[in-house]
C-alpha cells in the first residue's frame, strides 16, 4: 500500500438517535438536527456538525449547525468513526 496517496477527505454521515435530538434556529427557522458530517482531519481529530430538517416542515436550506458539548455527542461522534473505521478497512475492492 503506497503511503504517499494524497487523500482529500475523509468523511461520514451519521444518523442522530433520536433520544439525543436538539433543536436549533437558523435565520428566524427553528431546525430539529437529525444527521451528523463526521470528518476526520489531516491530524487525527474529528470534526463534526450537524444538519436537519425545519420544525415547521417542508425543505428548508441545507444549513449546518454547531455540534453541543455534550458527552452523549461526543461518544457517539467518537463511536460512528470508529464503526466507519471498521468497515473501511473490510471492505472488498471496487464492485
Amino acid at each position: 500500500m503506497s503511503s504517499d496517496l494524497e487523500i482529500s477527505a475523509l468523511a461520514i454521515n451519521v444518523t442522530i438517535p433520536e433520544a439525543l435530538r436538539w433543536t436549533d434556529t437558523r435565520r428566524g427557522e427553528t431546525y430539529t438536527l437529525t444527521t451528523l458530517n463526521v470528518r476526520l482531519l489531516p491530524d487525527g481529530h474529528l470534526a463534526a456538525k450537524a444538519y436537519g430538517r425545519p420544525v415547521a416542515g417542508g425543505r428548508g436550506a441545507y444549513v449546518s449547525f454547531p455540534v453541543p458539548t455534550r458527552p452523549e455527542l461526543a461518544e457517539l461522534i467518537a463511536d460512528a468513526a470508529g464503526r466507519a473505521g471498521v468497515l473501511w478497512a473490510a471492505h472488498r475492492g471496487p464492485n
